[in-house]
């Protein structure tokens, strides 16, 4: 877990350094580059666990931290790191599992199609990346790392110029190898994941709603 983490940290030093290159041009902006960090419930697709190792239907928390950065008023980009926990049904085996996942997104800003006030706005992201799931307690040596690709949309609220409190509905599908032999899917999983947040995006660049 700690070498990962240290890989995520370094992931985001990178391109926060890269993109705060281009903030001191970018003042005035309608929030050329924002900092994202939200909480929530995650719900993992059932097939996604071995007999008998069933998980909860909805669990608590998922954690998402991300950069954007918008290139035009309505097209733009954002590396984002998800960190949820997961954990058995009461009939199942007891384990507890955390997922983790890191992705780079295009993300639309489809606001205008809905022509919504100014203080409100829609984004919709989509883009791949890589899960990792690491089972906790007695399965520890079944954790198992996947490709993904994951869609979602966000709705925002402006509560200041440089501030919005939004919510985010994502569904990240898992690229993942069914488990052979079946014990190393004991306290682990391979499927899909439905995520609901709420959460704040800050603008470092400029305004959040001026044109």
């Amino acid at each position: 877990m700690t070498s990962n983490f240290k890989i995520y940290k370094t992931a985001f030093y990178t391109i926060a350094f890269v993109m705060s290159s281009f903030v001191s041009s970018s003042q005035g902006d309608t929030s050329t580059f924002k900092a994202q960090i939200a909480l929530g419930l995650n719900s993992p697709s059932k097939n996604g666990f071995v007999a008998g190792f069933e998980g909860k239907t909805v669990n608590f928390p998922t954690v998402n931290l991300g950069f954007q950065y918008m290139f035009k008023p309505i097209l733009g980009a954002k590396l984002d790191y998800s960190f949820s926990r997961m954990s058995n049904q009461k009939e199942a085996q007891a384990f507890k599992l955390n997922y983790s996942r890191i992705n780079i997104q295009a993300v639309y800003n489809a606001s205008r199609i809905f022509n919504l006030p100014q203080n409100k706005g829609v984004f919709v992201h989509a883009g791949p990346g890589l899960s990792t799931v690491k089972p906790l307690g007695n399965f520890t040596q079944n954790k198992t790392s996947f490709l993904n690709t994951m869609v979602g949309a966000e709705l925002h609220f402006g509560v200041s110029d440089k501030l919005s409190i939004y919510t985010d509905v994502s569904y990240i599908y898992g690229f993942a190898k069914d488990f052979v032999p079946i014990s190393d899917g004991f306290g682990a999983f391979n499927g899909n994941l439905l995520t609901l947040t709420v959460g704040a995006s800050i603008s470092l660049s400029g305004c959040y709603y001026c044109e």
